[in-house]
């Protein structure tokens, strides 16, 4: 296994142990991969996605040509903190998921807190 996946999966590991979704504040957890960067909340109660959103969203796909990555993960951002005030949900618990929380990652941190969502 690569030396850096290992070592995300044991920090996300350590995180999962102190964090959990619940009904009255699930889970918001973040995935990066090279291209694209994807989000979504969680009840671990029930292990059911509530919420979703990526960069490959259809309601977004089209307006991210040209821009920047973190650009694009401030709009998944504003995405995600839409549906999730649809389906009721204000406070959420975030879950880096064991990436360093930074760029991209912080990117959809703040557009979430800038477009309602409390954690």
């Amino acid at each position: 296994m690569n030396p850096k996946l290992a070592a995300r999966l044991k920090r996300r590991q350590r995180i999962r142990r102190k964090i959990s979704g619940s009904e009255a504040r699930p889970r918001l957890s973040v995935f990066r991969s090279s291209r694209h960067i994807y989000a979504q909340i969680i009840d671990d109660g029930k292990g059911q996605t509530l919420v979703a959103a990526s960069t490959l969203s259809g309601e977004i796909k089209g307006k991210l040509s040209g821009l920047k990555k973190a650009d694009a993960a401030k709009e998944v951002g504003k995405l995600l903190a839409a549906k999730a005030r649809e389906k009721g949900i204000a406070r959420v618990v975030f879950d880096r998921n064991g990436f360093i929380y930074h760029g991209r990652v912080k990117a959809v941190a703040d557009s979430c807190r800038e477009n309602g969502l409390e954690f």
